[in-house]
């Protein structure tokens, strides 16, 4: 039976399916380079630890490097809080700027509410489509992890892996909010793509500075980087306060943009 619930959801998720399977490569590529490189670059034994411990005081802390001998500090430096991070953030930046803002500069909003669609159904379809190809790639990683686990001798509990992945994931939530938000707001795709890419960048900046020294460590505290990963999920299992505080954020934003979106004139 034919459903007509979600169109714009559906019809964005059909319309962004090959850009979705390309970022999934992207991940896939990602887990399959780095994870199985563990026994042979930062094993126990493999001396890469040495190598670190070498370089100038702070700079190894700066980039996470300080624990690559064991398999949660390993992924967590080269994957969840590197190359993972990165992507995510510019998954979420390309996606959450183009959803609302990129529809605006184009003028196809105009036409799409024309169809008698309100501003508030634009606005919760286009952000679960963003938020369900966020998911979609956090899913995909978590199981490749775990899949790799015991082969590539990282040893984790699946349990910390989900939990490491739902702390990536809610970075990129709280980026794509940011972007959704903004986008909603100005109608400026430029806009929506500095908020989504400047939260990601803050936190991560702020989380790099507070690992510099004691007398900056308060700046953990507002660095949603720290919140996901300070408590390095991999090794001592998720934060779910922290992780609600990021979830949290991240909804309270994309509220407030989608308020504001409702009320504002809309232009081509």
């Amino acid at each position: 039976m034919k459903t007509n619930a979600l169109p714009l959801l559906r019809r964005n998720l059909a319309d962004t399916w090959r850009g979705t399977l390309g970022w999934t490569i992207g991940f896939v590529a990602a887990v399959m380079l780095y994870v199985p490189l563990y026994s042979s670059f930062s094993g126990p034994d493999a001396g890469f630890q040495d190598v670190i411990d070498s370089l100038p005081a702070g700079f190894s802390t700066t980039l996470g490097f300080d624990d690559l001998s064991s398999g949660g500090g390993y992924v967590q430096a080269t994957f969840l809080g590197l190359i993972g991070f990165a992507l995510m953030t510019i998954a979420a930046t390309l996606w959450s700027s183009a959803a609302i803002a990129g529809d605006e500069e184009s003028g196809s909003l105009e036409l799409t509410l024309a169809h008698g669609v309100s501003r508030v159904q634009v606005i919760i379809e286009r952000s679960l489509a963003v938020i369900l190809r966020l998911t979609w790639l956090a899913t995909i990683s978590a199981l490749l992890i775990i899949a790799l686990n015991q082969s590539s001798g990282i040893d984790l509990e699946p349990a910390s892996i989900v939990g490491g992945c739902l702390s990536l994931l809610g970075l990129g939530l709280l980026a794509a909010s940011c972007g959704l938000a903004v986008g909603a707001i100005t109608g400026r795709r430029s806009y929506a793509s500095a908020a989504a890419a400047g939260i990601a960048l803050f936190g991560y900046v702020l989380n790099s500075l507070g690992n510099q020294s004691p007398d900056v460590e308060w700046l953990h505290a507002i660095s949603p980087y720290h919140w996901a990963f300070g408590n390095s999920p991999l090794l001592d299992g998720a934060d779910w306060r922290a992780l609600g505080l990021i979830y949290g954020v991240a909804a309270v934003v994309l509220v407030i943009g989608g308020i504001v979106f409702n009320r504002r004139d809309v232009a081509a």
